[in-house]
């Protein structure tokens, strides 16, 4: 479900005690884990983890890149973790990681589903999160959505 907040403290205050506890520690970790220069806004009706506009003004989209999300959905809750899904290898060392945690892997194109705090191997989510910094990961998307950057750094290598 998404949410109308305008702020992270006022999605965090809108949600059920229960919830609220497990995603104020799933963005806690999401914080300590988060390469420098990302912020942490709310957009499509979840805390979202991005690429500021005044760093990568051309998008595929228009909005700011996506690099992690963290939502309570009407059955579950999410993190949404885009970055690893744009690279094979981190996926793999993502899903290997989980499962060795011996915590049920419910995941689904670029979102982890719980529903309980337990099942979420913060140690994986934090690793994962901390994976690409900021430059790297514009780049990433460049290579598939073309974000001027990109294109413009491409460009310099074909000269």
């Amino acid at each position: 479900m998404q949410s109308k907040a305008t702020t992270v403290e006022e999605y965090l205050a809108e949600l059920p005690e229960d919830r609220r506890e497990a995603i104020a520690a799933v963005r806690a970790t999401i914080l300590e884990n988060l390469p420098e220069g990302y912020e942490e806004s709310m957009n499509w009706g979840m805390i979202a983890y991005e690429v500021p506009l005044s760093v990568c003004p051309e998008t595929y989209n228009g909005q700011p890149l996506s690099y992690a999300a963290l939502a309570s959905q009407k059955n579950h809750m999410a993190v949404y973790l885009s970055a690893i899904y744009l690279d094979e290898s981190a996926r793999e060392e993502f899903e290997t990681a989980y499962r060795a945690t011996g915590k049920r892997f419910d995941c689904g194109k670029s979102c982890v589903r719980f529903r309980k705090l337990e099942q979420l191997p913060l140690e994986v989510i934090g690793q994962a999160v901390g994976r690409f910094p900021m430059d790297e990961f514009i780049d990433r998307v460049g290579a598939i959505h073309g974000t001027g950057r990109a294109r413009k750094k491409q460009r310099r290598r074909n000269r």
